[in-house]
């Protein structure tokens, strides 16, 4: 089992920054693809980027150039630093981890809402 906390939503202006982490426990040595996903008012969830035990940093055009993923070696702590943010970014953030060495599965938190003002 993993368990994913996620903080660091709020308001903030256009053109500002935030940064978001989740805490990850339980059974992390399972865990290999991390990400973030988001849903805005009236949208479905979508992909906003990933980090994979090859190292690869994988984002959605929308947010590419902006927004950087990372995590630490022990897959405790997944962020995501954003800049430049814009009233397009507002959705809940919710974090994600898939166990592929383990018993398998996929599992998410209960998302942080961050809310752009123009």
């Amino acid at each position: 089992q993993v368990q994913l906390v996620e903080s660091g939503g709020g308001l903030v202006q256009a053109g500002g920054s935030l940064r978001l982490s989740c805490a990850a426990s339980g059974s992390t040595s399972c865990i290999s693809t991390m990400g973030w996903y988001r849903q805005g008012p009236g949208k479905e969830r979508e992909l906003v980027a990933t980090i994979t035990d090859a190292g690869d940093h994988n984002y959605a055009a929308s947010v590419k150039g902006r927004f950087t993923i990372s995590r630490d070696d022990a897959k405790t702590t997944l962020s995501v630093q954003m800049n430049s943010l814009k009233p397009e970014d507002t959705a809940v953030y919710f974090c994600y981890a898939a166990d592929t060495y383990c018993y398998g599965g996929d599992y998410w938190g209960k998302g942080t809402l961050v809310t752009v003002s123009s």
